[in-house]
């Protein structure tokens, strides 16, 4: 038989149970609320901003769900504000959706940013494209008759800038004389002499962006005479020379001649690992004859894997990643941008001497590619 204090201990229980409500009581419910004035937004492919109105029942946030969306927050301390959304470009082909959260308190609600995928470019039908690849960007050097800025930049420098070369870089001209220019379908850069110096032209192509991977390609008619020094090569964009000095950052060479060795074409690499200063660099030439008197077309093949280079499609060089993820041997995972340029004299330009008879010496460009992957 139960005791008393067993039977009172039991009701005790059961009407506290009662008092805290039990289990079919519900909570509460929240007074708290937010919204968004707009909640779905469409932005194209290139990205961009847009703003919103937010009104909420005390202080709210807002968040990026998505890591190409960033938000930046006016009046979240108060019942109302605004919220501007920036939208990263969307470099793939898909289309992709992404999202902003609001809260406010216990309440929450959703902001939708959808982003069309990138456009392919209208391609010239006499433009061959690599299969699996399309053309991302090109200049075929068919309007105007100088480069145009939002492509290209000039380099300006003194000599023994670089390699103890002999010319000066000026932008684009010195004393009415181009050094670079576009006539006929083509670029010419050409190095002449004026007074006691040797000007030419070297130029960057998207120096501030670049690319990662890819196919590269120029066609290349190659100047004349003991001295010059041509090249059509890749540097890494937006280097931290002093994090990553040369040759640690990284260098890719597609075509180099020098003309007291005329028709002689090469390729190289450049790192830490690999580099002429150790006698290390891997290079590869061949005679590609006639590289003075018609265009011939320069290639790099370049991926995760290996980077090869080709001449009129034969191959040149072939130097694979190693994989282990060793800036000393594979610095060559990140974006390069293309440089056209036009040596005189230097290290290896000047080995045997100049000969100022040959200028003005011009190297011609017919047209510069680039070709990425299909995403």
């Amino acid at each position: 038989m139960k005791s008393f204090f067993h039977i009172l201990s039991g009701f005790v229980l059961c009407a506290a149970l009662s008092a805290c409500g039990g289990d079919g009581d519900e909570p509460a419910p929240s007074t708290d609320n937010i919204a968004a004035e707009k909640t779905e937004f469409t932005v194209a492919a290139e990205g961009g901003s847009f703003a919103f109105t937010v009104t909420a029942s005390r202080e709210w946030d807002a968040v990026a769900q998505s890591s190409w969306l960033s938000v930046d927050k006016t009046g979240s301390a108060g019942t109302s504000g605004s919220v501007t959304v920036t939208v990263a470009e969307n470099t793939s082909r898909d289309s992709r959706t992404g999202s902003i959260l609001l809260m406010s308190g216990r309440a929450r609600a959703t902001v939708t940013v959808s982003q069309d995928g990138r456009a392919p470019i209208v391609v010239d039908p006499t433009i061959q494209v690599p299969e699996g690849y399309e053309l991302v960007w090109n200049d075929e050097f068919d309007n105007g008759s100088t480069l145009n800025t939002s492509y290209w930049t000039h380099q300006v420098a003194n000599p023994g800038w670089v390699n103890n070369e002999l010319q000066t870089y000026v932008n684009g001209s010195y004393d009415g004389r181009r050094v670079t220019e576009i006539k006929d379908g083509h670029l010419t850069i050409t190095a002449f002499k004026a007074g006691d110096r040797v000007y030419s032209g070297r130029v960057y192509a998207l120096e501030n962006t670049g690319w990662t991977y890819g196919i590269f390609e120029a066609a290349i008619r190659l100047p004349k005479g003991k001295g010059t020094w041509p090249a059509f090569w890749m540097m890494p964009a937006n280097n931290d020379w002093g994090v990553t000095p040369w040759p640690m950052c990284g260098e890719i060479d597609i075509m180099e001649e020098v003309g007291y060795n005329p028709d002689r074409t090469s390729s190289s690499i450049h790192c830490d690992a690999y580099n002429h200063t150790k006698g290390t660099q891997k290079t590869a030439e061949r005679l590609t004859r006639g590289s003075q008197e018609d265009y011939h077309i320069y290639r790099l093949e370049w991926t995760e894997d290996y980077i090869k280079t080709y001449v009129d499609g034969n191959l040149l060089l072939s130097f694979r990643n190693d994989h282990k993820g060793d800036i000393r041997t594979w610095p060559f995972n990140r974006p390069f941008y293309l440089i056209l340029n036009l040596a005189w004299g230097g290290d290896w330009g000047g080995a045997q001497g100049v000969d100022e008879s040959a200028l003005p010496a011009t190297m011609d460009v017919e047209y510069v590619r680039v070709f990425q992957k299909i995403p």
